[in-house]
């Protein structure tokens, strides 16, 4: 690969081992993995230099949400503890595998991904080695901070409603949230059958470029670095914005402006369609769908707060859930028509990681989840592709995100590359 990735096939298994004594000695790991994979990464790491693939010596580590063969699937909940393992990998695992992954382990979340902060009563919360003491963001939370610590070189999670950018902007590293198509979604435990989308977090574009590929079993091959013009939505984003993220945010657009791309602020029409898709429609009655058994039965395991999203299901009628999905396709052929080959411009989140103590507080974590999802799913609702980027800027570290309509992942990557280059020269 021309890319100068941090793993290869010779050091394989020596990079593993310091990778277990890390996940199960370091106490900043602690609550990251839910479980480690030691005998399967070990005989994967001795795997690797006996032929060249892809994904040779790389260190990843799984979402709980995934199947992984031998091993329950629980989506970091106790409802699902006591059922069967999965009889096979989920797809887009299965092919990480065969292009040479290292499965490290398997990753703690917010209960069933219905969070956009990270925390979980059940496995702990991780801590957040960049902000200590503040949320490391949802719900691919472990994975994030698996990543963050170097114990991995990838994580592999979902991503609903932003719960891939919002960990990794809490965590300082890249998440892509790829279109929802690209990625096949057999052998993965669904929140929104409408929303959900399967992607990586790395420390770069170009690592998170590899793994989607090989996720969406798409021939592995680096892509040229390519700027598209950039649309900053005047009309979104911006409220309720915390001083330091406006500022870096205006200072890396001045930066871009500098390094000679195309940046523009523009209201966006389709920005009033979009006022008319709540996304927790989708999300309640979804997830309900899935898992209406347990909510049930079991009301008691569930986290207290992800039993309260999911039961807000009942406010919503048959006739007005389908309204919202018709709804929300008015708004994606008007968003595709009006961003066309263009990438959106965004703070990925608008606020810097609240304190976890700050969050016992019912309405205070509500309304931080809110904020928290709130940029990020524009991407969901949109079935759009989007990464977001970290960057550091008078001592913080903050995170762009950019957005293009569903389907232009390569183009995406392409304008991701550009953006990171300038972004180095903060």
């Amino acid at each position: 690969m021309s890319a100068p990735f941090p793993w290869a096939s010779e050091n394989a298994e020596s990079r593993l081992e310091a990778a277990l004594s890390r996940a199960t000695g370091d106490t900043a790991a602690a609550s990251v993995f839910i479980k480690l994979l030691e005998d399967r990464a070990r005989k994967q790491a001795k795997a690797a230099s006996s032929i060249k693939r892809p994904l040779d010596g790389a260190l990843i580590s799984i979402k709980a949400l995934f199947d992984v063969a031998g091993e329950t699937t629980t989506s970091a909940t106790t409802v699902l503890a006591n059922h069967p393992p999965a009889r096979a990998d989920a797809v887009a695992i299965a092919r990480l595998d065969a292009a040479g992954g290292i499965f490290v382990g398997i990753t703690n979340m917010s209960e069933f991904a219905y969070s956009g902060l990270g925390l979980n009563p059940h496995y702990g919360t991780p801590q957040n080695p960049t902000y200590p003491g503040c949320a490391p963001g949802g719900s691919t939370s472990g994975g994030a901070v698996s990543v963050a610590l170097g114990i991995c070189d990838i994580a592999i999670g979902s991503d609903t409603g932003g719960s891939l950018r919002i960990p990794a902007t809490y965590t300082g590293i890249t998440g892509f949230k790829p279109t929802q198509e690209s990625v096949t979604m057999t052998g993965g435990k669904p929140l929104s059958d409408s929303l959900d989308s399967f992607g990586p977090m790395a420390k770069s574009v170009a690592e998170c470029e590899l793994a989607w590929q090989v996720m969406a079993g798409r021939n592995v091959s680096p892509i040229t670095p390519a700027a598209t013009h950039l649309i900053i939505p005047t009309n979104f984003g911006f409220t309720e914005i915390d001083p330091e993220v406006a500022k870096s945010f205006e200072a890396l657009t001045r930066l871009l402006h500098d390094s000679g791309l195309k940046v523009i602020e523009k209201e966006l029409a389709c920005m009033k369609l979009y006022d008319e898709v709540p996304p927790w429609h989708m999300t309640s009655v979804e997830s309900r769908a899935h898992y209406e058994d347990h909510f049930q039965a079991s009301p008691e395991q569930f986290d207290p707060r992800v039993h309260a999203r999911m039961g807000r299901a009942e406010e919503i009628s048959a006739v007005k859930y389908r309204q919202t999905l018709n709804r929300r396709m008015d708004f994606i052929a008007a968003f595709n028509e009006e961003l066309g080959p263009a990438s959106l411009l965004l703070p990925t989140t608008p606020k810097l990681p609240p304190k976890i103590e700050d969050l016992e507080d019912d309405d205070t974590f509500n309304r931080m989840n809110l904020l928290a999802l709130r940029n990020p799913s524009l991407g969901n609702v949109a079935d759009a592709c989007s990464i977001a980027l970290p960057y550091q800027h008078d001592g913080n570290t903050v995170s762009a995100m950019l957005i293009a309509r569903g389907g232009r992942d390569k183009a995406l990557l392409a304008c991701a590359k550009v953006v990171e280059e300038a972004i180095r020269k903060f």
